[in-house]
């Protein structure tokens, strides 16, 4: 199985307990949607291992999780800082217009002048609204994910994302 078969929806970042227990930072919206996945896939080696949520919960604003075969403080210090992630087959279908950030990231940027500003390395979240990290040899570009105003078009059959953007800016 290739790596594009998998979605990362967050990291182990902490230990809880003694028990097994981790902390978990979740990428997904809400964040205890991370939850709603029985199988979570770690890598380790290299390689994405298939392990079985048994128990999570919200713990103030994280998340803590016990996975089978992660019955002690050693075994849940072992995997401090594992990518987690998910089968993309396990998402649900986007709605018309909306994307997953993994579908975005490698996706060309051209502005409405015809000029490539380069490829999107990875988004980020900043509050106000998410922003597409475009990157090309040169220069890194900070463009807001704002459909209509500076996102005009995103095909993913294409492989292209058409914005209003200056590439001087």
């Amino acid at each position: 199985m290739e790596n594009k078969d998998y979605i990362v929806v967050g990291r182990i970042n902490g230990l809880h307990g003694v028990r097994g227990w981790v902390k978990v930072f979740s990428h997904t919206q809400p964040r205890d949607n991370i939850l709603s996945y029985r199988t979570w896939h770690l890598l380790q080696g290299g390689r994405w291992v298939a392990t079985e949520l048994l128990n999570g919960r919200q713990q103030g604003k994280g998340i803590v999780a016990h996975l089978k075969g992660c019955d002690d403080r050693d075994q849940a210090a072992a995997l401090m800082e594992t990518e987690i992630a998910i089968r993309r087959e396990q998402l649900p279908d986007a709605r018309p217009g909306e994307y997953y950030w993994a579908d975005l990231q490698g996706l060309k940027v051209i502005n409405s002048e015809g000029v490539e500003l380069g490829v999107v390395d990875h988004l980020m979240e900043t509050g106000a609204n998410d922003v597409l990290v475009v990157r090309d040899a040169e220069v890194e570009r900070l463009i807001p994910y704002v459909t209509g105003q500076f996102v005009l078009d995103v095909s993913l059959g294409e492989g292209v994302i058409k914005v209003d953007w200056d590439p001087e800016f």
